[in-house]
C-alpha cells in the first residue's frame, strides 16, 4: 500500500471523475488538432503516425490491432458511404470521419475559416486504417498511455532518453469515459423514438457493471488486449449470455420447449446498436435432418429501425439481467423425428439490407465498395447455440 503513494504512482485523486472527464475532454477534443511538425530529433519512426511504425516496438499490440474492428473502422461500408457524402454532405462526412477515422491526417478535407477547403494535412496512405495507434496515442507527436501494469505514471529513465520521448502516463486510459466520445451520442444528438441510435456508455453506467466498477476495457481490452471483440466474435456473444432449454416430451412425440437467452454479461443493452439481429429459433426436422416447413418459429432480439433511421418498427434488446423467453409447443406433426433450437447471431443484418437498398437505388461512388462490404454482411453471421431433441 505505501508503494502506490509514492510519487509517480497512480492514485485516488487520479481516478476522481473530474480528473478523467478533464483528460478525456482535452484528449478527445474534435476534431483531433494535425499533430505538426515532429520534434527535430525524432526519426522518421518515432515521427510516423503508420500503424507499422508503432508495431516496430509494440508487435503484440500491432498484432492485436490488426485483427480487430478498430482497424477495420475505415472498411469498404464506411469508404464507400463516404465516397458519395463528401461531395453531396460533406459536413456530415467528416461527422462519421470523426469516429471511423479519427486522426485530422486522415481526412481529405478540414474546416477552414470561410467553409471546407482541401486538408493540407491530408495523408492518403492513412486514410484507410480506421482508429489507428496514434488515435488513442498521440497528440502533438507526444505520447499517451495507460499507468504500467504496477499503477507507476513515471518514466523509468529520463524521457529524454526514452523513443518519441516516452509517453504521458494516465488512468483515464483504463476507464470507460475514455471511450464515450464515438460511443455515447450527445444528449442531443440524433434519436430514433426518442432514444439515441448510439447510447452504449448511459447503457454501462445505469447497470451493475458501472457500480461495480467494470470499465469497458475489462471485458473489451482484457489483459490489457487491443482486440476490442464484440457482436462479431461468437466467443464473446457466448460469454456475455445464458443460454437455457428446457423441454419435455410426452409419449406420443408432443413437445412442450422453452429456449431462453438472458443478457448476464454484457455490460450494456445486448446489442448496443442497430446492426445486429440475435435470433432464438425453434423448427421441427423430417427423416432427411431437414427442417419441415411451417414449422419454425423465431423471436428477435434487437433494434428494428427503418433503413434512412426515420422510425422504429420494434426494440427487443435485453438490458444486463433482461432475458427473452421462445415457447415452442408445436404439437405431433407427421414426419417429424426431432426438434432443432438454436441461437443465430447476425452482426450486419442492418448493413446487409441497407447495402442491397444503396445498390440497387445506384450510386455514383463507391459501388465496388459497397458491394464487397455487402458479401461481408452476408458472410458474418453464426449460431451461439444449437441443440436437437429427440421426438418419440
Amino acid at each position: 500500500m505505501l508503494a502506490a503513494a509514492i510519487a509517480g504512482c497512480a492514485t485516488a485523486a487520479d481516478v476522481t471523475p473530474a480528473r478523467v472527464d478533464e483528460f478525456v475532454a482535452r484528449h478527445w477534443r474534435a476534431p483531433l488538432a494535425p499533430q505538426g511538425a515532429p520534434p527535430a530529433r525524432f526519426s522518421p519512426l518515432e515521427a510516423s503516425l503508420a500503424p507499422e511504425s508503432c508495431g516496430a516496438c509494440h508487435p503484440l499490440q500491432y498484432a492485436d490491432w490488426r485483427t480487430s474492428l478498430h482497424a477495420a473502422a475505415m472498411g469498404p461500408g464506411v469508404a464507400g458511404q463516404l465516397a458519395d457524402m463528401l461531395v453531396s454532405q460533406p459536413l456530415t462526412a467528416l461527422g462519421c470521419q470523426g469516429c471511423h477515422a479519427p486522426l485530422a491526417e486522415q481526412a481529405p478535407l478540414a474546416r477552414g475559416a470561410t467553409g471546407l477547403v482541401t486538408n493540407p494535412d491530408f495523408d492518403e496512405a492513412l486514410r484507410g486504417r480506421g482508429v489507428t495507434c496514434a488515435a488513442c496515442h498521440v497528440r502533438g507527436h507526444e505520447r499517451f498511455a495507460p499507468p504500467r501494469r504496477d499503477g507507476s505514471l513515471a518514466s523509468a529513465a529520463p524521457r529524454d532518453s526514452l523513443p518519441h520521448g516516452g509517453a504521458t502516463r494516465t488512468p483515464a486510459f483504463l476507464r470507460s469515459e475514455f471511450c464515450r466520445g464515438c460511443h455515447q451520442f450527445a444528449a442531443d444528438g440524433f434519436t430514433v423514438n426518442g432514444k439515441l441510435l448510439e447510447n452504449t456508455y448511459e447503457e454501462w453506467r445505469a447497470s451493475r457493471f458501472a457500480r461495480e466498477g467494470v470499465q469497458c476495457q475489462d471485458c473489451h481490452m482484457p489483459d490489457r488486449r487491443h482486440l476490442w471483440r464484440g457482436i462479431h466474435d461468437p466467443a464473446m456473444v457466448r460469454a456475455g449470455l445464458t443460454i437455457g432449454l428446457a423441454r419435455a416430451v410426452s409419449a406420443g412425440g408432443a413437445l412442450d420447449a422453452t429456449l431462453s437467452v438472458a443478457n448476464t454479461g454484457v455490460g450494456h443493452a445486448f446489442p448496443t446498436y442497430i446492426p445486429p439481429r440475435v435470433v432464438l429459433r425453434a423448427e421441427l426436422l423430417g427423416a432427411d435432418g431437414r427442417p419441415l416447413a411451417g414449422t419454425r418459429q423465431e423471436r428477435v432480439i434487437g433494434r428494428h429501425v427503418e433503413l434512412d433511421m426515420s422510425r422504429e418498427f420494434a426494440d427487443t434488446r435485453l438490458s444486463p439481467g433482461e432475458r427473452v423467453e421462445l415457447h415452442y409447443a408445436p404439437g405431433v406433426v407427421a414426419g417429424a423425428i426431432a426438434a432443432r433450437f438454436s441461437v443465430v447471431v447476425e452482426p450486419d443484418a442492418f448493413y446487409t439490407s441497407f447495402f442491397e437498398t444503396l445498390l440497387a437505388q445506384g450510386v455514383s461512388r463507391g459501388t465496388e465498395q459497397l458491394e464487397a462490404a455487402l458479401a461481408a454482411t452476408r458472410r458474418s453471421p453464426f449460431t451461439v447455440f444449437v441443440e436437437d431433441v429427440e421426438l418419440r
